[in-house]
């Protein structure tokens, strides 16, 4: 399930349509959000890139970035977990990153 909703995520951030991104993943974070393990963190920071997305979109850049800051307290848990999709979490950190640069460095406000 974790990697389809990885997908969809995915889909939806390529689309600018990161409040939707947001709740795609939310669906597998919400349920284990008590959970004291890295990679449900992983997912919280992921989310957190996706809200900071929207807060970009919105022109709320002061916002955005204390958000951003959150997603990189969490991306330290790449190097932390052992999971089947460590893979897919390393290139969804490198788009998402990239992504962050280019909506920032564009100041594109959709």
């Amino acid at each position: 399930m974790i990697n389809k909703k990885i997908e969809e995520f995915v889909k939806l951030i390529e689309q600018n349509r990161f409040y939707d991104a947001h709740e795609a993943l939310e669906e597998v974070w919400f349920p284990r959000r008590f959970e004291k393990c890295s990679e449900i963190e992983l997912l919280k920071g992921f989310i957190n890139a996706a809200v900071s997305f929207e807060l970009i979109k919105r022109g709320r850049i002061p916002q955005s970035k204390r958000v951003w800051a959150n997603y990189l307290k969490y991306r330290q848990n790449l190097y932390r977990i052992n999971s089947e999709y460590k893979n897919s979490y390393h290139k969804l950190a490198r788009y998402l990153e990239n992504k962050q640069k280019t909506l920032l460095g564009h100041n594109i406000v959709i």
